[in-house]
C-alpha cells in the first residue's frame, strides 16, 4: 500500500517551508503517524532535519536529476513504509529548469506526479489581503497541482490575520493554519543554508517547540485531511556502490552525502565504514574505496591541515585503492586551501587544486557530466547528474582531457568545459553525484 502525501510549498524561497514542514512532522509523529518526509530538489541538510523531526530517513526526490524508475523507486520506499508522506519544497513551487515537461526539477514536477496535494505556505509579511492574490496565482498557474490550502507564516497580529483571512476566504482558499512572527522560531543558517541537523543546538526542544505551535495553531486534523495521491508500482534501483566496503569521511567538515546514494550502497550489500578527519583518523586499512562527502572544510582548515593521522592516512590509503572528494572532500584533496581570513592551509596534496573560500564566488546549479577516464563513478563515457553549490574558488588551472574527471553542461545543455581532476586512484570534483545514466 502508498501511503498518501501532501507537499508542503511556498510562492518563494524563505517563506518558512522548513519551520512549517518540520512542525507539521514533528506534531503528527507525537500524535502516533509514521511519518516520512522527502525533499524536493538537490539539498543535503534539510533531510537529515527531516529524519530528526519523524525518526525516519529522507530521500530527495528530483525530477530532472533521477530518471523516472529511481524516482518511482525513491518515492515508493518512502510511501511504503509511512502513513503519511510530507514532501518539503525547494525555492518556489514552481521553479526550476527550462527542459521536457514533468523534467524541470521544480516541486509542482512531484506533486502532480504522484497526486500529492499542496499546503502552501505564504509569508504574510508586509501584506494583507493581497496574499491571496500571490496564493491565487498559484492555484491557477499549473492545472496539474492542486493547492489544498494555504498556512500563513510570520503573522504579525490577530487584525493582521483577519486581514489576511479575508482575502483567503474571497479568493476560495481554505486557511489551514497560522504561524506568528517569532524570530525565536528561526533555524540558524550559514552560507550554504542551515546549520546541520547535527550541530543544531537544542534541536529537540527546538522541534518540540515548533510541534507544539503547529498544534496550537494549525489544524492537523485538516491537514492530514487533505493528503492524498499515489505511487506507482517501479522497477528501478538505487545507485549501486563504489566498493564493498566504503570508507566514507563522516563530522562536521564533512556531511553531505545524499541519503538516497547510502541506502543504495547498503541495499546493495556494501558496508559504509564512518572516519572522522575532525578527530583526526584516516580511513580504515580494510576498506576498498575512500569517499571524502562535501561539508564545510572551508570552517575547519586549520585543523584539517593539522590533523597528520588524517592526511597521512589519506595518501597511504590512495597509493593502492580509489579516493573521491565532492566539493568539500575535493578542496581537501587539494594543494592548498584558502579559509574565509585569506589564511592558505595545505591539504592532502593529493590533486593538483588549489582552493579559495576568502574569494568568494557563488557556484550553483544542475551538471550533466561526461566521464573523461573510468574510475570509481563509471566507466568512461558514463553519464552523471549532479549539482553544484559553493562559494568556494578554483585557484589552479582547469584540468585538460587527460587528467579531467568530467566534461560538464549545465541543465540547458551549455557547455561548461572540463571539471575536476583524476591523478591515478584520485578523483575529485566540485559537483555532488545524485544519479548515473539518467536519460
Amino acid at each position: 500500500m502508498s501511503a498518501p502525501g501532501l507537499l508542503v510549498a511556498a510562492p518563494r524561497s524563505s517563506s518558512g517551508k522548513t519551520t512549517v514542514t518540520l512542525a507539521l512532522m514533528r506534531a503528527l509523529t507525537r500524535r502516533g503517524l509514521r511519518v516520512r518526509g522527502a525533499k524536493c530538489g538537490p539539498d543535503y541538510i534539510d533531510p537529515a532535519f527531516h529524519q530528526a523531526a519523524t525518526g525516519h530517513p529522507s530521500f530527495n526526490l528530483d525530477s530532472f536529476a533521477m530518471a523516472t524508475p529511481l524516482l518511482d523507486t525513491l518515492a515508493g520506499e518512502t510511501a511504503a513504509a509511512a502513513d503519511l508522506v510530507i514532501a518539503e519544497g525547494s525555492m518556489g513551487l514552481f521553479d526550476g529548469v527550462r527542459a521536457a515537461e514533468n523534467r524541470t526539477g521544480a516541486n509542482a514536477d512531484i506533486a502532480a506526479r504522484y497526486g500529492w496535494p499542496v499546503v502552501l505556505v505564504v509569508d504574510v509579511s508586509g501584506a494583507a489581503q493581497s496574499a491571496a492574490a500571490v496564493a491565487l496565482g498559484c492555484t491557477l498557474y499549473d492545472p496539474r497541482v492542486r493547492i489544498a490550502g494555504v498556512i500563513l507564516n510570520k503573522v504579525a497580529s490577530d487584525r493582521h490575520r483577519r486581514l489576511v483571512e479575508a482575502g483567503m476566504e474571497r479568493a476560495g482558499l481554505p486557511v489551514l493554519g497560522a504561524l506568528m512572527r517569532d524570530a525565536q522560531l528561526v533555524l540558524p543558517e550559514r552560507h550554504l543554508g542551515l546549520v546541520q541537523a547535527g550541530e543544531t543546538a537544542d534541536l529537540t526542544a527546538r522541534l518540540d517547540r515548533l510541534a507544539d505551535l503547529a498544534e496550537a495553531g494549525i489544524d492537523l486534523d485538516a491537514v492530514t485531511a487533505s493528503a492524498g495521491g499515489t505511487v506507482p508500482a517501479s522497477g528501478g534501483r538505487l545507485p549501486r556502490p563504489p566498493g564493498q566496503r566504503v570508507a566514507v569521511a563522516r563530522d562536521a567538515a564533512f556531511s553531505f552525502l545524499y541519503p538516497h546514494l547510502a541506502t543504495g550502497w547498503r541495499l546493495a550489500g556494501a558496508e559504509l565504514v564512518p572516519f572522522s578527519p575532525l578527530a583526526d583518523e584516516g580511513p580504515p586499512e580494510d576498506c576498498d574505496v575512500c569517499w571524502l562527502p562535501g561539508g564545510y572544510p572551508e570552517l575547519h582548515a586549520g585543523r584539517i591541515a593539522g590533523a597528520v593521522r588524517f592526511l597521512d592516512g589519506l595518501r597511504d590509503f590512495a597509493r593502492t585503492r580509489p579516493v573521491h572528494g565532492e566539493c568539500g572532500g575535493y578542496m581537501v584533496l587539494g594543494q592548498t586551501l584558502q579559509d574565509a581570513d585569506g589564511t592558505t592551509h595545505p591539504m592532502a596534496g593529493l590533486l593538483p587544486v588549489a582552493t579559495s573560500y576568502h574569494r568568494r564566488k557563488l557556484h550553483l546549479g544542475y551538471r550533466v557530466a561526461r566521464l573523461c577516464g573510468s574510475g570509481m563513478l563509471g566507466e568512461d563515457g558514463a553519464r552523471l547528474i549532479g549539482h553544484e553549490f559553493h562559494y568556494a574558488t578554483e585557484l589552479s588551472p582547469i584540468a585538460p582531457e587527460a587528467s579531467a574527471l568530467a566534461r560538464v553542461s549545465d541543465a540547458e545543455g551549455v557547455d561548461l568545459g572540463f571539471a575536476g581532476h583524476r591523478v591515478g586512484p584520485v578523483t575529485g570534483s566540485f559537483f555532488h553525484l545524485i544519479a548515473s545514466d539518467a536519460p
